[in-house]
């Protein structure tokens, strides 16, 4: 398959385009960029920086990856974004690359990125995520896979959302979030376990079971938080891999977690 692009497109010196490519009108591609093959990026969109993406990845109008940081402390450095498979960046979008030498931004595959959401510096998205309309991280964001961020939905820099849960719309996200639950509020507060979720990515009904034990657990007993890890730790819900994935997030918490 050849490469396509539109004669109104700016393509620098130095850009490498696998087979495949497809760019709009009006495009700007920068001397840096590497795009997988199979990447269609459509008019006005503009891709630039030390930015790699994977296989068939679509970046829609106006969406602009790899623009230079919004950090104040930024003085130059010119670090990487990676972004994987099959990610979908829809009108307005936008992607920054680190402050510093040494780290990167990095985008897993199969995310939908909805108009005028946000990833900030050194941010790491995981596998399958859909971001909302107007989703915004902040820098330093960890998010697993199969998170869903809702509208309007900001969260604070240095969090950390654990895999499959889910985000409310119109959120304040302050704190991380455990992995499988469902957060929401201004300040976000866990309000249950994300059991839609759980269900779209084929989880039985006893592991379920387990997702909502561990809320009770830590949400609902009134014990303390390391009152509640001890309880997890020693088998009283159970030997599921998913207990030990949350005692090992909380274990990682810097910030605390809604």
């Amino acid at each position: 398959m050849s490469v396509k692009v539109h004669p109104t497109a700016v393509v620098e010196n130095g850009a490498i385009l696998a087979e495949g490519v497809e760019i709009g009108a009006f495009a700007y591609i920068g001397p840096n960029v590497v795009l997988g093959s199979g990447c269609k990026v459509h008019h006005h969109a503009s891709v630039e920086g030390l930015t790699t993406l994977g296989k068939n990845n679509e970046i829609f109008p106006y969406a602009y990856l790899g623009g230079r940081t919004q950090d104040k402390k930024w003085r130059g450095d010119q670090a990487p974004i990676v972004i994987g498979d099959c990610n979908i960046f829809r009108e307005y979008s936008t992607v920054h690359p680190p402050t510093f030498l040494g780290k990167e931004t990095r985008i897993g595959d199969g995310g939908l990125f909805c108009s005028y959401s946000h990833i900030g510096h050194e941010c790491i998205v995981g596998n399958d995520v859909v971001f909302s309309n107007n989703a915004t991280l902040a820098g330093h964001v960890w998010i697993g896979d199969r998170v869903v961020i809702g509208g309007l939905t900001a969260v604070h820099q240095f969090c950390r959302i654990g895999t499959g849960a889910i985000l409310g719309g119109c959120s304040k996200v302050v704190q991380d979030v455990l992995p499988y639950m469902m957060a929401d509020g201004h300040p976000s507060e866990t309000r249950g376990i994300n059991k839609v979720g759980m269900e779209r990515a084929g989880f039985t009904p006893e592991r379920i079971q387990i997702a909502k034990r561990i809320y009770k657990l830590i949400f609902r007993s009134g014990l303390l938080r390391s009152q509640a890890v001890q309880q997890l730790r020693s088998g009283d819900v159970g030997s599921d891999p998913m207990v030990t994935e949350v005692v090992e997030f909380i274990s990682m918490s810097d910030r605390g977690f809604c």
